[in-house]
């Protein structure tokens, strides 16, 4: 999480330079987009390229390993047709680079990358139809199988022991459940953080390992829509909480954001579940704990979210994007109980998969 001294705060003049001095391109456009917590500026040149020039936050900077393994995906998984961004060279050849930078309280270094922008919004802007879910669900299964090819001698800098963000870590949230003093939500996450530690972890060495995006979420999946009208996948960004997890992780976390724009969100995780398993069916275990991984992965938003607007008060509205819609969705699946939320995904999942080899038949 960054504090305010950690989130750069460049002027868009500072970033125009550093894209001419580096890149020797001149911007003609140039705005801030908004970031959890590193800067984000999209970038039109008159040289006639789109990109995003992204400044690493000062946490962040320090792990220069992790900056180079996230580029290195990217690109691999790009060149294996799946749409991520990939990063230009600078002039002298480099994928990034240090910079100091003057942001108001002194001079501090930053790493600095331009990424080509890609097409699209974000799917959380579209109405979500079954067959769109079902991609999403597709799309992440071939991400994370793709991943299981890959090769780079500092590939194990990605295991992120203690990585906050990860589903391992769901017992580290009880060190920051302060934040949710005095709130009757707070009852709720005990409860699922106990079903964790009964449910989950006995079942953990049966999870089939892999690296995985870690954040594949409503605003990190860019779609845009083909000649009828339909919307496709056209991108996949943000690859900062990327870690050696489970796959059943990343279909949990998957599942968990897309149903914070869907007006019924228990329907979501049926059609996500069928396109996952048309590419890698889950084992007994991994259903077993779909559920309490859902539920796993809202507290630890909700929490996360809390514990960081205490850091950055100034950033509250960003920061609480997912947990606003995420808290009533929380309440909803912890009341309907696991069995019945279950019964509603696998049912849907298998319906819509005989639907579709019938379709092909």
């Amino acid at each position: 999480m960054a504090d305010n001294h950690t989130k750069p705060n460049l002027s868009q003049s500072q970033a125009a330079d550093i894209v001419n001095k580096y890149y020797k391109l001149t911007p003609s456009q140039l705005r801030t987009l908004p970031s959890y917590d590193d800067q984000n500026f999209y970038v039109v040149t008159v040289e006639g390229g789109e990109y995003v020039l992204k400044i690493m936050n000062s946490v962040h900077t320090q792990d220069p390993t992790l900056v180079e393994l996230q580029t290195y995906v990217m690109d691999f998984l790009h060149e294996n047709g799946i749409p991520t961004q990939t990063a230009q060279k600078t002039t002298t050849g480099q994928t990034m680079f240090l910079e100091g930078i003057d942001c108001g309280s002194g001079v501090q270094k930053y790493l600095v990358r331009l990424l080509t922008y890609l097409p699209g919004i974000p799917i959380s802007e579209v109405p979500f139809s079954p067959q769109l879910l079902y991609e999403v669900g597709r799309t992440a299964a071939r991400m994370d199988i793709a991943l299981t090819e890959m090769k780079h001698p500092q590939l194990n800098a990605l295991q992120r022991e203690g990585f906050i963000w990860s589903l391992s870590s769901i017992p580290l949230l009880e060190k920051n459940m302060k934040v949710l003093e005095g709130d009757p939500l707070l009852e709720v996450v005990k409860s699922v953080l106990h079903q964790y530690k009964t449910t989950v972890v006995p079942q953990n060495s049966s999870f089939r390992k892999c690296l995985i995006h870690g954040d594949f979420n409503d605003l990190n999946v860019l779609v845009q829509a083909n000649k009828s009208n339909k919307y496709k996948i056209s991108g996949i960004i943000d690859f900062g909480d990327m870690n050696f997890g489970c796959y059943v992780y990343e279909l949990a976390i998957t599942i968990t954001y897309m149903m914070l724009e869907h007006l019924n969100p228990i329907e979501v995780g049926g059609a996500i579940l069928a396109g996952w398993e048309s590419v890698f069916p889950l084992n007994a275990a991994e259903r077993d704990c779909l559920f309490w991984l859902v539920l796993s992965r809202l507290c630890q938003s909700l929490v996360m979210a809390r514990f960081s607007v205490t850091l950055q008060p100034e950033n509250e509205e960003y920061l609480m994007i997912s947990t606003k819609k995420g808290i009533p969705i929380l309440r909803k699946l912890f009341e309907i109980g696991k069995e019945q939320v279950e019964k509603v995904w696998f049912q849907s999942a298998a319906q819509y998969n005989d639907r579709n080899t019938s379709d092909q038949l």
